[in-house]
C-alpha cells in the first residue's frame, strides 16, 4: 500500500468514525436498551478477531477484541464451539435478526477503528480458530489480510449477504459453481468453504484497489456510499 493511500485512509477513518459515533450515537443508546429489554445477556458482544497480517513474509495475523451488539442467544456456541455464522441462524433472537440485516450490530466497532484495530472499509474480520480451518480448505484464504486492515464495511460486505453468499440478482450469480467450484467436485454444494471463497474473490479485488491512490479513493467513497443502501434497503451490488 503507498503511503499516501495509507495516510489518507486513516484520516478518513479518524474523521468519519468520530462523527459516525456522535452522530449513531442515540441509535446506539436506543439499540442497547432494545437489547436489554428483549433478551438476558450482555448488550455488547466481545470476540477475539485476526487483524492485519503485517509483513511481507509473516503469516501471523495481529488479533484484536471487536464490538458487537449481541445478536444471538447467551452462550450460543456452548455446545457447538467456534462455528461460522449461516443465514437463518435459529441462535440469532428476533432483534438480533433485525440487527443482523441492517448491519447495525457493527456499529460498536466504529470504536475499533478509532483505536486504529480496523478501516470503515476492509475485508470482514474472522475468527483465529475459524481463519486456520479455512486456510486448510482455501488455498491463499489467510492472504486477504496481507497489509490490509479489516473493515466494518467492504467490497464483499456490500455485494453478498450477511453469511457471504452470493446474492441470486448478482451478475456474478451465473458463474457461481465456476468460482466457488473449478474443479466441478462432486458433494461440495453450499458448504461453508464457498461462499468465504467468494468473499475472498471481492476482497482480494479490494487490495487491488489499494495500489492506486485513485482507485483506492473511487473504491472506498463507492463503498462507504452503496453501505446505507445495504443496511436499510438490502440493496446489494450487481
Amino acid at each position: 500500500m503507498k503511503p499516501s493511500v495509507r495516510l489518507v485512509k486513516r484520516l478518513m477513518d479518524v474523521g468519519l468514525a468520530a462523527v459516525g459515533t456522535l452522530g449513531a450515537a442515540p441509535v446506539m443508546a436506543g439499540i442497547a436498551l432494545a437489547i436489554k429489554l428483549s433478551s438476558r445477556g450482555p448488550i455488547l458482544y466481545r470476540q477475539r478477531r485476526a487483524g492485519m497480517m503485517q509483513g511481507s513474509d509473516d503469516a501471523r495475523f495481529g488479533e484484536f477484541t471487536v464490538y458487537k451488539f449481541r445478536t444471538m442467544i447467551p452462550n450460543a456456541e456452548a455446545k457447538t464451539g467456534a462455528v461460522i455464522a449461516q443465514d437463518h441462524d435459529p441462535r440469532v433472537t428476533p432483534l438480533g435478526n433485525f440487527l443482523r440485516r441492517t448491519r447495525l450490530d457493527e456499529l460498536p466497532q466504529l470504536f475499533n477503528v478509532l483505536r486504529g484495530e480496523m478501516s470503515l472499509v476492509g475485508p470482514r474480520p474472522e475468527r483465529p480458530e475459524l481463519i486456520r480451518n479455512l486456510a486448510l480448505a482455501i488455498p491463499f484464504f489467510e492472504e486477504r489480510m496481507r497489509l490490509v486492515k479489516p473493515g466494518i464495511t467492504g467490497l464483499a460486505q456490500v455485494n453478498l449477504s450477511y453469511s457471504g453468499r452470493l446474492p441470486g440478482s448478482s451478475n456474478l450469480a451465473r458463474l457461481k459453481e465456476t468460482l466457488v467450484n473449478p474443479f466441478q467436485l462432486e458433494g461440495v454444494e453450499d458448504s461453508e468453504a464457498d461462499d468465504m471463497r467468494t468473499k475472498m474473490l471481492y476482497d482480494f479485488a479490494y487490495a487491488a484497489s489499494l495500489e492506486s491512490f485513485w482507485e483506492f479513493l473511487r473504491t472506498d467513497l463507492s463503498i462507504l456510499a452503496q453501505t446505507p443502501l445495504v443496511m436499510f434497503w438490502s440493496k446489494t451490488g450487481k
